[in-house]
């Protein structure tokens, strides 16, 4: 009779550390999912950098090399908003995951 509080403790104790595990590798995916989409980004940054500096050197007339340098900017801004928003959902849904498996265990506990 002794045994059964021992091993009911023992079990929600096996419990916290398997939803710690699956939280931990959520926030593991995400952070991956995180560093993967920096990489890209970076990449296309400088691609986009590189490309419009030729076109201005290669611009015939100071109008020219204007033009080419605000379609870059704005490009780079829109670029840069797109990668914001990707950033924020990587993020948001990486706290989801991280927060499922305490939101089971803790509907468990309280039903």
């Amino acid at each position: 009779m002794m045994m059964n509080p021992f091993e009911n403790f023992q079990k929600f104790g096996q419990d916290n550390v398997d939803i710690a595990v699956e939280s931990a590798d959520a926030v593991s995916k995400g952070f991956q999912a995180l560093a993967t989409e920096a990489a890209d980004y970076s990449k296309t940054a400088f691609e986009a950098s590189a490309s419009a500096a030729t076109k201005m050197l290669a611009a015939g007339s100071l109008d020219k090399a204007m033009e080419v340098q605000a379609e870059f900017v704005r490009s780079a801004y829109e670029g840069y908003v797109g990668q914001a928003t990707k950033v924020g959902e990587i993020v948001s849904g990486m706290a989801k995951d991280a927060y499922k498996p305490y939101e089971t265990f803790f509907s468990r506990v309280n039903g």
